[in-house]
């Protein structure tokens, strides 16, 4: 009885609803705050004018990262989902897991290229509307792929490559100056909603079935921190290439640019946690 209710909680809709409606919540604030604020596109600007020390620092690594996001993304995808799915026979998590993913990219352009807008409030630097990432949000949703069709023990390793991943790509688009932090987040939440809304879908479909992963419902949740390392130390390296190589003569921009980094990597760190827990027990 206990792991039926356990399993009954785990596949309700409305959690997963509850998340993308927050998610939805915070990705407009963060549009209104960065892009349609002047105190957010000057906080936003110093941030990407301050990459000029990354763009000196690990130009070479990110611009290859860059050039290969898309291809290495969705090959890297393919394959462990297709090699998922054969031995777990999860057909229909498949279908959705890719509908997210798709879902997630197509939504990223229309947003910037013909909803979203960047409104010139005299801030000097690029005008251009650069809200959300499109190469943040190819690697994340790449990785929303794998973490959706892999079984609940392996989801929090899963979570923790494909976060990795996501946020390294996102942190190479700043150091490149292609695009700035808010615009990296945006592409996160974009995908984690999407996320949640297959979360939907899935649980609808285990909950009509009354199908449930026993063991996962009878395993402790995966310690944090054997995720958390590998971010941590990715964070670490990052920022001390970064501070190394970068020139002294602009310690303002340097810092709004460490905090972008840290943003970064900070809300994908709460995204990973989040997903990993909510998706803990679902079959």
């Amino acid at each position: 009885m206990r792991t039926s209710l356990l399993a009954r909680r785990s596949t309700r809709p409305v959690a997963y609803f509850g998340g993308a409606v927050l998610l939805a919540l915070v990705f407009t604030a963060l549009y209104i705050v960065f892009v349609r604020t002047i105190t957010g596109q000057v906080a936003d600007q110093l941030s990407y004018d301050g990459a000029e020390n990354g763009w000196r620092s690990v130009t070479p690594f990110t611009r290859r990262l860059l050039d290969a996001v898309p291809m290495v993304s969705v090959v890297i995808g393919l394959v462990l989902t297709g090699v998922i799915t054969l031995v777990r026979r999860n057909w229909a998590t498949l279908i959705v897991a890719l509908a997210a993913a798709g879902a997630a990219a197509v939504t990223a352009q229309v947003l910037k290229y013909a909803i979203l807008e960047r409104p010139g409030l005299g801030v000097e630097g690029y005008a251009g509307n650069s809200f959300p990432s499109g190469h943040t949000t190819v690697a994340a949703a790449s990785a929303l792929v794998v973490f959706l069709v892999a079984s609940p023990r392996t989801r929090a390793i899963v979570a923790a490559a494909g976060t990795s991943f996501a946020v390294a790509a996102g942190v190479a688009t700043l150091a490149n100056q292609w695009h700035r932090p808010s615009d990296v987040v945006a592409a996160l939440l974009l995908v984690a909603f999407w996320g949640c809304l297959a979360g939907v879908v899935l649980s609808v479909r285990a909950r009509d079935s009354g199908r449930a992963d026993g063991a996962a419902l009878n395993r402790r949740s995966p310690r944090w921190w054997l995720w958390l390392v590998p971010l941590v130390g990715l964070t670490g390296v990052t920022l001390a290439v970064t501070v190394l190589r970068a020139s002294a003569d602009s310690p303002g921009m340097l810092v709004a640019y460490v905090g972008g980094v840290i943003g970064i990597v900070g809300v994908g760190l709460v995204l990973a946690f989040a997903g990993t827990r909510l998706f803990a027990r679902l079959p």
